[in-house]
């Protein structure tokens, strides 16, 4: 059902449901997962920067200690020494020894370390905002100090490195809530496009036998569900009204009495075969009125006379073939379309197994039996043009016959 809003197609300036809510979720994962990173590299980044402050203070301590001696005997060498062999570990950048005084004893930076690029710089500055100084003592009496500027090169490297796998973390977990999302989606969806699916197949071909699948999902199933009630009321609904509209139809078609066709759809039977030049040629009309009914419906009652005219539309039906109408025009009035007849030597067989099969007695309620016969006027359809001029000629052959019954039956 087409199908109902399909799902890989758009209406201009809309999206499909699947689109929507794709773009939502994708949306709340990217936000969350940027919203995400950032805290947690600003999170990091601050631990990392207490982190390596405590570090170089530590580190300013150890040197104190190791340096002590070379303070005390001012020996600028040996200080320098030990500043260079911790310096190139890249642990700080710059080291200044002094003496209580505050005169430099030996000086030490790393190589390259004036020529930093930019970003260097400034992840050193937010690092390490100012240098550590340390006092150095010696039997509890100060003998100088040690002032030490952090070094960017390791902490920039791990920085980097921690911000791709962060990334990379991010990324690739963003990726699978995309695909679990989906997922999870995806009978919600299904749920959706079943019940559009019923709906479009409804509105188009108005077929109420179709039922919405259960969902998983509790609030669209208690949906179906409803809604699938609701579709048995409208087609019971429907059915009910086929079945009156059907029951009209009959009505008007048929004759509440006998159930044979009425004048309505014997003309209209008629008007059919005389459209159709096959049907033409190979049709005759009988026009039959029944004689002595106004006498039998005057002695024996209107039941009576009602019971004669269902046997005679029994007798008529029985008569009659296949392809042919028998109808009650009205009274005692009768009709009757012959198929497949060329001529009179067609018809005439017909007539005569009807004059038998009517002119046999009929009993009534009380027991009394009757006799009843019809007078019959035919007319070959293929002679012809219309249908006022068929009938006409049918009803005149028709009191040609009416008319020998009565001088037959007054010479009784």
């Amino acid at each position: 059902m087409d199908k109902p809003a399909s799902t890989s197609s758009t209406v201009t300036g809309r999206i499909t449901f699947r689109n929507a809510l794709a773009r939502i979720s994708t949306l709340s994962i990217v936000i969350t997962m940027t919203v995400s990173w950032m805290l947690i590299t600003t999170a990091s980044l601050i631990s990392f920067k207490q982190y390596s402050e405590k570090n170089l203070q530590l580190l300013t301590s150890t040197l104190s200690q190791s340096i002590e001696a070379a303070v005390v005997f001012r020996d600028g060498v040996a200080a320098r020494e030990t500043l260079s062999t911790l310096g190139q570990q890249g642990q700080f950048s710059q080291a200044i020894v002094t003496d209580a005084n505050g005169r430099k004893i030996t000086f030490w930076q790393a190589a390259g370390s004036e020529h930093a690029d930019p970003m260097s710089r400034m992840i050193a500055k937010w690092l390490f905002p100012s240098s550590v100084l340390q006092p150095i003592y010696h039997r509890g009496n100060l003998v100088g100090h040690i002032e030490i500027s952090g070094s960017d090169a390791p902490v920039k490297s791990f920085v980097y490195f921690s911000l791709l796998v962060l990334t990379l973390c991010l990324v690739f977990a963003s990726i699978l809530s995309v695909i679990i999302t989906r997922h999870l989606h995806h009978g919600l969806i299904m749920a959706l496009q079943n019940i559009a699916e019923v709906v479009h197949d409804i509105r188009e071909n108005r077929n109420f036998a179709r039922r919405v699948p259960s969902a998983k999902i509790v609030e669209l199933d208690v949906f179906s569900q409803d809604f699938n009630s609701l579709l048995e009321e409208i087609e019971s609904w429907q059915e009910q009204i086929l079945k009156e509209n059907d029951s009209l139809l009959k009505r008007s078609l048929h004759d509440a009495l006998t159930g044979l066709a009425n004048r309505t759809a014997f003309c209209s039977a008629l008007e059919n075969v005389l459209e159709d030049e096959d049907s033409h040629s190979h049709t005759a009309v009988l026009f039959m009125d029944g004689n002595q009914f106004k006498y039998i419906n005057d002695t024996y009652g209107h039941a009576a006379g009602d019971k004669v005219l269902i046997t005679i539309a029994k007798r008529l039906k029985y008569c009659a073939g296949k392809k042919d109408l028998p109808a009650r025009l009205g009274g005692d009035e009768f009709a009757l379309i012959l198929s497949d007849v060329q001529d009179m030597d067609d018809v005439m067989p017909i007539v005569n197994k009807i004059r038998r099969r009517v002119s046999q007695p009929i009993e009534l309620q009380n027991g009394a039996e009757v006799v009843m016969s019809l007078s019959i006027g035919v007319a070959i359809a293929d002679q012809y043009s219309t249908i006022e001029d068929l009938l006409e000629q049918a009803d005149k052959n028709m009191y040609l016959e009416k008319q020998k019954y009565r001088r037959h039956a007054l010479t009784r």
